[in-house]
């Protein structure tokens, strides 16, 4: 068994706000967010830039829900860019304006990616469930306007992906140099909806050939990235590259997090911003060093061969089809529980309406479903 070296954090994500005018069914902020109403101060995510950068960290995405909503939002650019880091803002285009983009601009901001949730107002607005495919627009136009580049991302599911091509041609009319097509991971309220998002493999295949053709069609104009759902490998992912390797999320309530969705973990004691400095949470903390190495694998991962590529596939995702944070990732062909996996995409290729299929309505990502949920889970513990 080995403990690799610690190597400092590459990428920092400073969640600044689980508050969003966006209700999207796939939402990957945490089910009960409503009960986490603290944010961190001006003056504590100063800090923490701060730290992080005196440690190593170089990327530097402002995230949110939606980071508009925070006002200093520029002064923490400013201060970013006077620290050296590349910045990225990942927004749904609400808010942003020509005076926010121009103080943005001014601020010093890299890079911004602007997320759709379909090529026509219907589905945009339905998925959203909120009025904003033409402001969306506006806001591309925006983007090229004050030379970024045009950074698109849409996620995927079963009621968007035989629109693929339809997405495509959108991205392209409205002058995309980067597209990613990231299929739904179901974590968060993607979890709860997953019933109603999952595509079948008949879809999953039909987009890849949809794109391939697109690829090769649109050449340099831009380039798109399609990333497959982790149930239709028969490898799992190296979830960020590793837990604790490069990648540190902090919450908008100063938790400090592996991964987005690790405070659900039971086990691991979160450490918060407010409490330790980002060395201390990076090197020392329990949470940080619970995943780490490969002491803590089960078998079959403990013998593979593939561990160093995989790390045994992603916690949450064991945690949540297993129940064993520490079990092999399910999607894995090797893991003894696959069949978990398995069992799951038959279901999303039984037609809707047919007795043998599970229907359970969409829930939107709204702060009164969030505490019903949050209620609910509570009463489980």
């Amino acid at each position: 068994m080995t403990q690799p070296p610690i190597n400092p954090p590459f990428w920092l994500l400073a969640e600044l706000t689980y508050r969003c005018p966006l209700h999207c069914v796939f939402c990957y902020n945490p089910v009960n967010y409503d009960n986490i109403k603290s944010e961190l101060t001006t003056a504590e995510w100063i800090r923490v830039m701060q730290e992080a950068r005196a440690l190593g960290a170089a990327q530097l995405g402002f995230s949110g829900g939606e980071p508009l909503l925070r006002d200093d939002l520029e002064e923490l650019v400013a201060q970013a860019r006077e620290l050296g880091f590349y910045t990225n803002l990942i927004t749904s285009g609400v808010g942003l304006n020509e005076k926010r983009i121009a103080a943005l601009k001014a601020a010093g901001l890299d890079h911004i990616q602007l997320s759709f949730q379909d090529s026509t107002q219907e589905m945009n607005d339905f998925l959203s469930s909120t009025k904003t495919f033409e402001l969306k627009k506006k806001v591309a136009g925006l983007i090229k306007q004050y030379d970024y580049p045009m950074v698109m991302n849409v996620v995927l599911h079963r009621h968007n992906i035989p629109h693929v091509d339809k997405i495509m041609d959108m991205a392209l009319d409205l002058g995309a140099e980067y597209l990613e097509l990231a299929n739904t991971q179901y974590y968060g309220w993607a979890m709860q909806n997953r019933a109603q998002l999952l595509p079948n493999r008949e879809q999953i295949v039909a987009a890849e050939e949809t794109v391939k053709a697109y690829r090769e069609k649109v050449g340099k104009r831009c380039k798109i990235l399609f990333v497959v759902p982790d149930y239709f490998e028969d490898r799992p992912k190296a979830c960020m590259n590793g837990w604790g390797s490069i990648f540190l999320d902090i919450a908008p309530d100063g938790a400090a997090l592996p991964c987005h969705n690790a405070r659900q973990l039971p086990g691991l004691n979160i450490p918060n911003v407010k409490d330790h400095s980002i060395r201390d949470i990076w090197y020392d903390s329990q949470a940080f060093n619970f995943f780490r190495g490969d002491a803590w694998m089960q078998e079959p991962c403990r013998s593979c061969s593939e561990k160093e590529k995989d790390f045994g596939g992603c916690r949450c995702q064991a945690f949540l089809l297993l129940g064993d944070a520490a079990a092999t990732d399910p999607v894995c062909a090797k893991s003894p529980q696959h069949h978990v996996v398995t069992d799951i995409i038959k279901q999303a290729s039984v037609p809707p309406g047919s007795p043998e299929r599970e229907e359970h309505p969409l829930v939107f990502r709204t702060d009164k479903n969030s505490r019903l949920i949050g209620d609910v889970s509570g009463q489980r513990r």
